[in-house]
């Protein structure tokens, strides 16, 4: 490997590395004016972090971070912020809840049409954002916001008893028709517990965000625009489409973000179902650098440390130490990739520089040369 690769790689690991080991500082500096030893911390959440059913837990939960995480990658590829990753995924896993447990089908069609349905969902209210900003130069930012509240409203209308939902039995919980054993995704049993079998589907995802963001010509476009929209039009781009395809394929990826979590465990949508991976997504995309392995350890790492926070309480610390950690994370990690592509910037124009000095010396050589033959 060259010097110049060496270079680009610790280049790409140093702003997540320098977030979280500054994330850590604070932590740290938190726990010991709240008068808790940091070193003991540590040592009982790394404990019961590495226990086996800790570890399946942080998988299950890492699935749904990921998907999140690249449908926020793509919208970051093309300079768009996708900040309606929470409704779009709410109102996917809904309607497909809503679908997988009004039909019955063969196992595999079951399975499916729901995750087509959570595409489909996911994919066309990202459409409404992608489409007012390509045709009417709306922000992305405030559309997706105000296509979540509309989504929650959406959800809470036909959640009801008289609509798409039933009661369900011994408790307050009002929840869509369950979805049958031919709709669900069988799990993976390990002896710490069950891996959600939506796994499989995960790492598709990414290894389909990976191909097409580099071996298609789409891709490349995509990659062209997110750098200069301008000299991609200019280079024959059609801005607007490529706005509206990738807040559509965002949005698609989106919907599945629900989906272990309804296929593996609940088989329902219900009033506690799970919130909020949207703006996780977000920052584990920032966090992974767009990139899908980077995504994936961002996952993880997220999921792990609010799965190894819950024994805090035992410890008679405030379990909100991991939501500073996180918060402080997405904080330094912006501030330490500015500081990178600012180093960035000077390697490559002394790059740039020591070349055009040796092209001057050797044209330099080459007229002494020339004016010396005979």
């Amino acid at each position: 490997m060259t010097r110049r690769r060496l270079v680009r790689l610790g280049l790409f690991l140093a702003a997540p590395v320098l977030a979280i080991l500054f994330a850590a500082v604070v932590a740290a500096l938190v726990l010991v004016a709240a008068g808790a030893d940091p070193v003991e911390v540590l040592r009982s959440t790394a404990a019961y972090g590495a226990r086996p059913a800790s570890m399946v837990a942080t998988l299950n939960k890492a699935m749904s971070y990921y998907l999140a995480g690249i449908a926020a990658a793509i919208g970051f590829r093309m300079l768009l912020f996708n900040i309606g990753i929470d409704g779009q995924y709410r109102l996917a896993v809904f309607f497909a809840a809503v679908v997988g447990g009004a039909v019955a089908l063969p196992a595999p069609l079951h399975v499916g049409l729901t995750v087509l349905v959570a595409m489909v969902v996911g994919a066309s209210w990202a459409a409404i954002a992608g489409a007012l900003k390509a045709y009417r130069g709306v922000s992305e930012v405030i559309s997706t916001i105000m296509l979540n509240g509309i989504a929650t409203a959406i959800i809470a209308f036909l959640l009801n008893t008289k609509r798409l939902a039933v009661q369900e039995p011994g408790s307050n919980n009002v929840t869509t028709a369950p979805i049958p054993a031919s709709g669900q995704v069988p799990g993976i049993p390990t002896e710490a517990g069950t891996v959600f079998g939506f796994l499989l589907v995960t790492i598709l995802v990414g290894v389909g965000y990976w191909v097409l963001l580099n071996r298609t010509v789409f891709g490349f476009e995509l990659r062209a625009s997110g750098r200069s929209l301008r000299a991609a039009t200019m280079s024959g781009v059609n801005a607007r489409r490529m706005i509206l395809v990738t807040m559509v394929l965002s949005g698609a990826v989106a919907g599945l973000v629900g989906l272990p979590q309804l296929l593996g465990e609940t088989h329902h949508y219900g009033l506690d179902f799970p919130a909020g991976f949207g703006l996780t997504g977000l920052a584990i995309a920032l966090l992974g650098r767009n990139h899908p392995v980077g995504i994936a350890i961002g996952a993880l790492l997220w999921a792990a440390m609010e799965r190894s926070g819950q024994i805090l309480d035992l410890e008679g610390v405030s379990t909100e130490i991991v939501t500073i950690m996180q918060a402080v994370i997405v904080i330094a990690i912006i501030v330490a990739y500015e500081l990178v592509r600012r180093f960035t910037v000077r390697q490559q124009q002394a790059y740039v520089g020591e070349t055009e000095g040796d092209l001057e010396d050797t044209t330099r050589d080459g007229t002494a040369l020339a004016g010396a033959a005979p």
